[in-house]
């Protein structure tokens, strides 16, 4: 591992720091948006971007045909850890720019890039994916969202759930069972949508945490031109690959209180007529989330010395969503028991640390399910880091009509 910038990415940072030093938000104490639209955090969230895409800093590895910088990896993550210490509005266009777009980018026309690249880019339309369904989550390719042909266009019924940002967002990327006859992969194809028509109904989930950024979205009988097609007739696993290889970059754990905030509440809290951090236990759980969290870091290094050196880093990414999610809940949940009654408060005037572990706690278990599975990532460490067998599927050569679907 190589902790160090390059020449080149040190003044890549200089460079970027000086920007956001002139043009980013340094007020701390208002910082965290959400992904809604209270308090005019997404026409916030437009103008910052807006301003990002004008100075190149948007999408810094796209060509810059598409209005990126043509740059490099690396500076894309030197951008996001300067950015990270700023109060600038994100999580909009996440999913948009780090997956749909790129998606388009790969599969669309050319007529197609040149209309919705540059929208997205300045933060003037908004894209999400429409993938996960009730009965299919982890396990894309069981989706049973139909779409039959009709003259030009193609009909689209079916439902699906998950949808981060759908309430707000302009255009999606779907993806749709076209053939049942065939096995599940080979069944489908792949579209991108207006979500503004007519028979598509968005109905909002209220989250535990309080929060309704995740949605059910219905189709019934909605047309879409054969033209918004992006590969062929039942191509579509394939070109849902290119947006699932893009969601691993898109979709991190988000920060979230750690050993230190920990170590602070424990410094605070009496247990036994003791200051907590004086307990034995306390001390030896403090000192795990440590190692949990030093070893993620150097993961994490090891990932950007390989994107320094050009290389593309392998399965083991995986590795610390797969740590992180957990030790999320995990610590949050101590944090609360060691507050005693007091945990149950949510109330981030009265609550100790301003229910930051309370918070966390409630919106922890979301991030286990999202961009992968405990479970599927799991998988993905088993048998691609450490060349396990792969489990056997005999659902994958069976056409998917004749699969058992629990109804």
């Amino acid at each position: 591992m190589d902790f160090n910038d390059t020449q080149e990415e040190n003044s890549f940072r200089l460079e970027v720091r000086d920007w956001l030093k002139n043009n980013a938000n340094q007020d701390k104490k208002s910082a965290g948006y959400v992904l809604d639209e209270e308090e005019g955090a997404l026409a916030k969230a437009k103008e910052w971007q807006a301003k990002k895409a004008e100075a190149g800093y948007a999408a810094i590895t796209w060509p810059k045909e598409y209005g990126g910088l043509g740059g490099t990896s690396i500076q894309s993550v030197i951008y996001s850890q300067e950015e990270a210490k700023y109060n600038v509005p994100t999580g909009f266009f996440d999913i948009g720019l780090g997956m749909c777009i790129p998606t388009m980018m790969a599969w669309a026309t050319k007529e197609q890039n040149e209309r919705f690249v540059e929208p997205a880019l300045y933060g003037k339309e908004i894209w999400c994916q429409l993938f996960s369904e009730p009965s299919a989550g982890s396990d894309v390719a069981g989706v049973r969202t139909k779409a039959e042909k009709d003259g030009d266009d193609w009909v689209i019924n079916g439902q699906k759930v998950w949808t981060s940002g759908a309430h707000f967002c302009d255009f999606g990327i779907i993806v749709v069972r076209t053939d049942p006859n065939v096995p599940k992969h080979k069944g489908l194809s792949f579209f991108f949508l207006d979500m503004k028509l007519p028979g598509i109904e968005i109905k909002p989930i209220r989250q535990i945490s309080g929060g309704s950024n995740f949605n059910e979205v219905f189709f019934t009988d909605v047309r879409v031109p054969d033209s918004q097609r992006l590969g062929a007739v039942g191509d579509g696993w394939k070109v849902a690959l290119t947006t699932l290889m893009n969601e691993r970059l898109a979709i991190g754990v988000p920060k979230s209180a750690d050993y230190p905030s920990l170590t602070q509440l424990a410094k605070d809290v009496i247990l036994n007529n003791k200051p907590a951090i004086k307990n034995d236990l306390v001390r030896s759980k403090i000192a795990d989330w440590y190692v949990q969290s030093e070893g993620l870091k150097y993961t994490k290094m090891r990932s950007l010395t390989s994107l320094s050196k050009g290389e593309t880093p392998g399965p083991e990414s995986s590795i610390g969503k797969v740590v992180s999610a957990p030790k999320m809940q995990d610590l949050a949940s101590f944090a609360m028991d060691l507050q005693g009654a007091a945990g149950i408060l949510n109330d981030p005037d009265i609550a100790l640390m301003h229910s930051i572990f309370q918070n966390q706690w409630m919106s922890a278990a979301g991030y286990r399910i999202a961009g992968g599975t405990d479970e599927i990532l799991r998988n993905i460490v088993a048998e691609r880091v450490l060349g396990l067998p792969q489990d056997i599927r005999v659902d994958k050569t069976a056409p998917f009509n004749e699969l058992p679907s629990g109804r």
